[in-house]
């Protein structure tokens, strides 16, 4: 069964949701993004994928109050994701209660600090961001392209032990669009070992069962919830099914 994982990304306090990352193109759908998380557990989910928007624009964490606010009033598992630049930045997303972090910026401008971390804190509490447009890996909030390829980008990190890996198909990030399930099964054919987490374009429960017919081990899915395209609630009693 695939692994669903709900989104909450923040930018000042509230949760929002861009389109294909661009900051001039926000929607702001709910305040309080606590009570959120406590919603998305009352239904039964396990997993969190929270997002600072703010961090990732600013280079370093912003909404760590926020973080520790989730992490506090809930029993979730939380991976914390936007601005963890510095080892000031990962200890404090960690203190705030994180169990995991999503890195993807420092993992191409700073390997050797990216594979420190994988020393120190090791690699389960790791996912390796890997946000791909026109086949690149995208840094900054997504404001600048690497040219970084894909497939041997997460080869040297697999080979340093990672094994968690949110894939971010930018083009069809919040556009309910449906996913790059193409991408996906290429990256799971070349690394079958890989949890990899699927991620953009959501739009249906259909475009769920579609990843999951294609062998992707998890998906981390946001718009289609707060636009109400998916029956949480009716997920949620098929799941456990």
């Amino acid at each position: 069964m695939i692994e669903l994982i709900p989104a909450i990304d923040i930018i000042n306090g509230q949760c929002v949701r861009l389109t294909k990352g661009d900051y001039d193109q926000k929607t702001v759908y709910r305040d309080m993004p606590d009570e959120v998380a406590c919603e998305f557990e009352a239904l039964g989910f396990k997993r969190l994928h929270v997002v600072d928007l703010d961090g990732a624009k600013s280079k370093h964490i912003v909404n760590d109050s926020i973080l520790k606010a989730i992490t506090t009033k809930t029993r979730l598992t939380v991976d914390f994701g936007g601005g963890i630049k510095t080892d000031e930045d990962i200890e404090k997303a960690f203190e705030a209660g994180a169990s995991m972090v999503t890195v993807g910026s420092i993992a191409v401008t700073n390997p050797d600090l990216f594979m420190g971390w994988i020393e120190k804190y090791g690699a389960d509490r790791m996912i390796l961001g890997a946000d791909v447009r026109n086949g690149k890996i995208s840094i900054n909030g997504w404001k600048e392209d690497s040219t970084e390829d894909l497939l041997p980008f997460l080869k040297k990190y697999i080979n340093a032990g990672v094994k968690n890996v949110l894939c971010t198909e930018i083009s069809k990030d919040g556009t309910l669009a449906g996913p790059a399930i193409d991408l996906y099964k290429q990256v799971m054919d070349v690394y079958p070992q890989l949890h990899l987490i699927a991620s953009g374009g959501v739009s249906s429960k259909d475009d769920i069962l579609a990843l999951e017919a294609a062998g992707i081990p998890a998906v981390v899915f946001g718009k289609a919830i707060y636009e109400g395209k998916i029956n949480l609630k009716a997920l949620m009693l098929e799941q456990s099914k």
